[in-house]
């Protein structure tokens, strides 16, 4: 009998390169969406609506792992609906995933449920590890974000799930070409001559390969020792400045016309976004799996950016 991996609102960027990951290692993958479709054999997709309780709970029965993904998109603007919507999304799915988990009688022995490195203080300081700084600040304007998480993590940690060990990934961006993947967009930005520094280019950028976050995400399914709140991130930072230069020389741009935070406001707003994305400092180290042994395939962001634009 296959090992099986439920991917909780796994239909995205993400769950779509750890679906592929997981099956090319002949592991069966199980999709809880709210609008499933006909995959293969490998990847198979179940209807569930991330609030209630429904069929999808026998899925939870002998799997290997558990993760939940689910959670609308942070690219929106932060009105009223949409910060119901994010907290409620985030919040809900995690509750009912962990009400599963402890129902079960064969429950899966690790759950990994998604968070996010913005938890972390805006710093240009030393780089965070696990035992960072949390909290938000007008500056960075992340303090919604960072009540998002903190109660995300929350919800999370309170789960009564005694036999099944949990682990909050707290990711930082995620550089592919998936669908909702942000790298292409830059890309995008290098060639039209876009892609100078924004808003001074000093704050920092956290960042992880796909390769690397999938093979984070299987280091920590196969190491019982890790629990709690684990960094997904490359070990090397670099500012904006930094990571904006290497998108020219990537896209072998001649110039990158720099942007203002002003100008960054007023394209938020006509791209119905917001400029916290863009303007607070993440430094974020993997502290956790570098401890462990984990080994980075793709550790600095010049030869990561040349393979995935390859």
């Amino acid at each position: 009998m296959k090992t099986k991996i439920i991917l909780a609102g796994g239909t995205g960027f993400l769950g779509n390169a750890l679906a592929n990951f997981f099956t090319a290692k002949d592991i069966e993958v199980v999709i809880l969406t709210r609008t499933p479709k006909q995959r293969s054999d490998a990847i198979r997709e179940v209807r569930w609506d991330g609030i209630s309780h429904g069929d999808w709970l026998k899925e939870l029965e002998g799997a290997r792992a558990s993760i939940n993904l689910a959670g609308i998109s942070v690219n929106c603007r932060y009105h009223e609906r949409n910060r119901q919507r994010m907290l409620e999304s985030r919040l809900n799915s995690t509750r009912v995933l962990g009400e599963a988990i402890g129902r079960c009688a064969h429950p899966p022995p690790v759950w990994l449920n998604s968070s996010t490195a913005t938890i972390y203080k805006h710093t240009f300081g030393p780089a965070w590890d696990e035992a960072g700084a949390i909290g938000g600040c007008a500056e960075a304007k992340d303090i919604f974000s960072v009540h998002v998480a903190t109660e995300w993590e929350r919800v999370f940690n309170e789960a009564n799930t005694p036999r099944t060990r949990k682990v909050a990934l707290r990711s930082a961006m995620v550089l592919g070409h998936g669908r909702n993947s942000v790298l292409p967009n830059l890309l995008r930005l290098g060639r039209l001559g876009l892609g100078g520094s924004l808003a001074g280019g000093h704050q920092f950028v956290s960042w992880i390969h796909e390769e690397d976050f999938c093979r984070a995400v299987e280091w920590i399914i196969d190491h019982e020792d890790l629990d709690g709140a684990v960094n997904l991130a490359a070990p090397n930072t670099v500012t904006n400045g930094e990571f904006m230069a290497m998108i020219r020389r990537v896209c072998r741009a001649p110039f990158g016309l720099p942007a203002s935070r002003w100008m960054l406001e007023m394209g938020a707003f006509f791209l119905r976004t917001e400029t916290e994305l863009l303007i607070k400092s993440r430094r974020v180290v993997p502290g956790k799996l570098m401890a462990n042994g984990f080994i980075f395939r793709h550790p600095l962001l010049l030869p990561a950016m040349e393979q995935l634009a390859a």
